[in-house]
């Protein structure tokens, strides 16, 4: 027995926006961004948005409502039985969209809004010019965000290692060497990487940056494109700062059919899979791979077998470069068909939505099985799901919407944490290594990870005035991965790395 027309979840409307005004004052808060972008989405879902039932939002960073949900539903005129703000996380609205999915499926949702939106790129701006924006009041004792420091090592911030742009250049130097790359080489292919998406962003109307850029213009160090963490210039890291907003409608082909929605505009969402890294990345084994990264996309690849267009994350190189080594994807094929988060604009968690916005476009112009990837935090949580243009069903069930069990292929391979020392004394092996950058594009420290003789990891930091060091981790030529050093505790309790010259 086929599946009822009712229990088929379909993407019946898509919106988006990209807020420029030239003054300041007029630019749109994020819950005015996230309606316009639901009420695009609902023109064209046939006004199925005033039936909504269901609501996900995805949350917002540069903006602080008292409750998000409640305004956002009060300003579109609806009253679903369910509307929810969830936490921070990269893969989060392609979480959402799995989720509604399901619901569709399970009989328990009609119709669903998957939004969101960021204003971070005013909000900078009107704090340079003093300028008080006329927007809901900022709630300074909303809900707060979980913090990195609060769930990271002490170490980690104890060091300034506590943010993605340094954490995400440890896992591509490991990688890089580990599968027999120079850095100049390592380089070379994030740069091709990155010239693509910005093709695929000159392409994209609702783009924030939208001219294309060729590698050389991506990867060379310049006054508009400083070093921010070796080794990663400007135009290969995520872009905050812009104003988007972005809403997809979701519902049944039952509903959509019965709103009179042409069948050519529904997008069938498919196969969906999750799974987690250990949060604390500091006690992760290895930095060269990501098990539960590579346990999605197999799962995806294995129900499937291969996509047509896909979209991989792209908060940094590295997280493309993993993924399409998993996929079999060719450094020749495009990984965004959206532009990627450093040229179509990154709105902190809410760039996955774009992307589904911008694979129903490409399902709707013929593409049949096009892949989404999200990711969050520090290479820790993975989401992947299938958008089609035929039902994505296996043996005529929803059963295909349900996790795909990537976490239980994961779990055996990610292995035990590893023990930290916090005040080392002695020799230590390189495992891999950052260098931060200061505003003025200067090397301000090092940041390199290290293996004790023990087995014991610690994070060492190798100071400004260590400058031969500097210079040997960021040689173009070869990683120092593997290299014996010494490392020290000095007054201030930071433990120091310096290499083992001659």
């Amino acid at each position: 027995m086929s599946i009822a027309p009712d229990r088929i979840p379909v993407i019946a409307g898509i919106g988006e926006i990209a807020d420029r005004p030239k003054d300041v004052s007029q630019a749109l808060e994020p819950v005015s961004l996230m309606v316009e972008a639901a009420r695009r989405a609902d023109a064209e879902a046939r006004g199925l948005l005033s039936e909504v039932d269901s609501i996900d939002i995805v949350g917002l960073v540069s903006w602080r409502y008292s409750d998000t949900a409640a305004l956002l539903c009060d300003k579109l005129g609806v009253g679903p039985k369910r509307a929810v703000y969830g936490p921070v996380g990269g893969e989060s609205p392609i979480r959402y969209l799995h989720e509604a999915a399901r619901r569709i499926a399970n009989g328990e949702s009609v119709v669903g809004l998957v939004t969101g939106g960021e204003a971070q790129h005013a909000v900078n701006h009107a704090k340079r010019a003093g300028v008080d924006l006329p927007w809901t009041p900022y709630a300074s004792d909303a809900p707060k965000f979980q913090r990195a420091a609060d769930y990271v090592h002490a170490l980690a911030v104890k060091q300034g290692v506590a943010w993605p742009i340094n954490v995400y250049p440890l896992y591509d130097i490991a990688s890089a060497h580990a599968w027999g790359q120079t850095p100049r080489e390592a380089d070379a292919e994030s740069a091709k990487l990155w010239s693509a998406n910005s093709a695929a962003a000159a392409r994209n109307p609702f783009a924030w940056l939208r001219k294309e850029l060729t590698p050389a213009e991506v990867a060379t160090p310049s006054d508009d494109n400083r070093m921010i963490s070796w080794p990663y210039p400007k135009r290969m890291v995520a872009n905050p700062n812009v104003n988007q907003g972005a809403a997809i409608i979701i519902t049944s082909l039952a509903k959509a059919r019965a709103a009179g929605i042409a069948e050519d505009q529904l997008v069938f969402i498919g196969a969906g899979a999750v799974a987690n890294e250990p949060r604390d990345w500091l006690t992760r084994p290895q930095f060269a791979q990501s098990h539960a990264q590579a346990a999605v996309l197999n799962a995806m690849k294995q129900h499937a077998g291969a996509f047509d267009v896909v979209e991989l994350y792209s908060c940094f190189p590295v997280v493309p470069k993993l993924a399409r080594r998993t996929l079999g994807v060719g450094v020749d094929h495009p990984t965004s068909v959206t532009g990627g988060l450093s040229f179509f604009g990154g709105p902190l968690n809410d760039y996955m939505a774009h992307a589904a916005c911008a694979m129903v476009r490409e399902v709707r112009a013929g593409v049949k099985l096009g892949l989404l990837y999200g990711q969050g935090e520090f290479v820790t949580k993975h989401h992947a799901l299938i958008l089609g243009r035929e039902p994505q069903l296996r043996d005529n069930t929803a059963d295909a919407l349900i996790d795909m069990k990537a976490q239980a292929a994961a779990d055996p391979m990610l292995g035990p944490p590893v023990a930290i020392d916090e005040t080392p004394d002695g020799a230590a092996t390189l495992e891999t290594f950052t260098v931060l950058f200061d505003p003025s594009g200067q090397p301000a420290y090092g940041a390199v990870l290290a293996r004790m003789d023990s087995g014991a990891r610690t994070l060492a930091r190798v100071p400004a005035e260590f400058r031969d060091d500097l210079t040997l981790l960021m040689s173009p030529q070869r990683f120092p991965v593997g290299l014996r050093g010494k490392i020290t505790t000095d007054a201030s309790g930071l433990p120091q790395w310096r290499a083992a010259h001659g």
